[in-house]
């Protein structure tokens, strides 16, 4: 059994900051690669940033700039810290990872930018 679980989600003011954190567990040697994904209200569901354990990386350009993705090994825990937020970045955010084979996601996380 693998488990994906998201937090540090919360309510912020624009231009304000967060750090998502998406902590693995479970039976494996360790992650490879994991996604952060976020959806808003009546939208799909769109991949927000990328980190491999190669060192690797990559945002989406409508966070670029903004938002840094980064990865924990030994804590099996990838992080999204999320500065100059702003009202069109709220969403629940998800982290999704293939482990074993198996395509997992978090249960999400809600952020919240509003003043």
């Amino acid at each position: 059994q693998v488990q994906l679980v998201e937090s540090g989600g919360g309510l912020v003011q624009p231009g304000g900051s967060l750090r998502l954190s998406c902590a693995a567990s479970g039976s494996f040697l360790r992650l490879n690669a994991v996604g952060w994904y976020r959806q808003a209200p009546g939208k799909q569901r769109e991949l927000v940033a990328g980190w491999s354990s190669s060192g690797s990386t990559n945002v989406a350009d409508s966070v670029k700039g903004r938002f840094t993705i980064s990865g924990d090994n030994a804590r099996n825990t990838v992080y999204l810290q999320m500065n100059r937020l702003k009202p069109e970045d709220t969403a629940v955010y998800y982290c999704n990872a293939m482990i074993n084979a198996n395509n997992y996601w978090g249960q999400g996380t809600q952020v919240t930018v509003s003043s």
